[in-house]
């Protein structure tokens, strides 16, 4: 069995894959990483641990410590030129974002067609994957949660808005949440633009902001929960994983 983890900027989410099947996954807040090692302790026959993280050393530091003696030592993926039927056109492979990567490979065994791979969560990320399993390349901008805090924090009279995604706001916590929803929902649609006279092309959405986003997006799209996960088990399971 393996334990796959994918440590994003604000959790970290935990997968068990076996013999082709899930077999439990979560998410923990990085305060709560210390709770994998019981993860691990409770799942008798652990024989890789293999992982994502964009959060930085000390969260990774963390995992290890948690699962060590429980498990063995995490192994992360490293964004390479090519990768089980994904090949990177980034200037330099090697600094795109294992969470981006990991999605890629995952989308590219989801979807034989030609795909945007978006993923909402702290930040918003938006990749173009050919039809061939050529990544061509992405954006990445803030958050809706990012982008109503930064309102809220560098503006005078706009509060922090809990409001809701309307078509014509008439308040200001509609106005500042449907903005914020809207930019989101621009940007994917204007990046299907890349793909949208191929046959069979569709939007891949995940992450914890995808059921917001959904509500707000013209375009065919297919939503995947723990995309990055499903991509490492991919990863994990295929013998050209670098």
């Amino acid at each position: 069995m393996i334990l796959l983890i994918d440590a994003g900027n604000t959790r970290v989410k935990w997968g068990l894959f076996g013999d082709g099947v899930w077999q439990g996954e979560g998410a923990l807040e990085h305060a709560r990483v210390d709770e994998l090692g019981a993860i691990a302790q409770g799942c008798a026959g652990i024989t890789r641990v293999f992982g994502s993280n964009v959060a930085g050393s000390d969260v990774a530091d963390a995992i290890a410590h948690a699962l060590h003696g429980h498990a063995p030592a995490p192994e992360w993926l490293r964004s390479s030129a090519a990768c089980c039927g994904v090949r990177n056109a980034y200037d330099q492979p090697g600094q795109l974002g294992t969470d981006r990567w990991a999605a890629l490979i995952g989308a590219r065994a989801l979807h034989p067609a030609a795909c945007l791979v978006v993923s909402a969560g702290t930040a918003t990320t938006i990749d173009i994957l050919a039809a061939d399993g050529l990544f061509r390349g992405g954006v990445i901008l803030p958050g809706e949660h990012l982008m109503r805090r930064s309102l809220a924090r560098d503006t005078a009279q706009l509060p922090f808005a809990d409001g809701r995604f309307v078509d014509a706001p008439r308040n200001t916590a509609d106005a500042i949440a449907s903005g914020c929803v809207n930019a989101q929902a621009g940007a994917v649609e204007r990046m299907f633009r890349h793909i949208a006279h191929e046959t069979g092309a569709l939007c891949l959405l995940s992450g914890g902001g995808a059921d917001m986003l959904a509500n707000a997006l013209d375009i065919p799209f297919r939503h995947v929960d723990n995309l990055v996960l499903k991509g490492l088990a991919v990863a994990a399971t295929q013998p050209d994983t670098p």
